[in-house]
């Protein structure tokens, strides 16, 4: 999984990157298909929200890509928040398709397909 940073406003440093990449790594254990991660930070400079951080992030897999977005007065936490959000969402994708082979009667063990008449 590819990892990629766009910043404004806000320093990118090492320890940023590596937490990111610590926090962001069980995504690829959720959803193998996954091939990167754009994250996006931001630092606010408007007098309302001075000192603000925001990360948008998009976790991209074939044909589906799950995005979200946080803020917090650092950027470690607001990763943190983003990365809940994208397991959040991940495992709902999950389910959903699991529930839709049940529904059909594909996903039971000994479930017979519906008689023709």
């Amino acid at each position: 999984m590819e990892l990629t940073f766009t910043a404004r406003g806000v320093q990118v440093t090492d320890r940023i990157r590596d937490a990111a990449l610590r926090k962001l790594a069980p995504l690829e254990r959720l959803e193998p298909r996954a091939t990167s991660v754009e994250v996006t930070l931001t630092g606010e400079h408007h007098p309302t929200y001075d000192g603000v951080k925001r990360v948008e992030a998009a976790l991209r897999i074939p044909r589906k890509t799950f995005r979200a977005e946080a803020e917090a007065d650092d950027v470690l936490t607001a990763i943190d928040r983003v990365k809940d959000k994208l397991e959040r969402q991940v495992r709902d994708h999950h389910r959903r398709k699991r529930s839709a082979k049940q529904k059909a009667g594909l996903g039971l063990p000994g479930a017979q397909a519906p008689a023709e008449g």
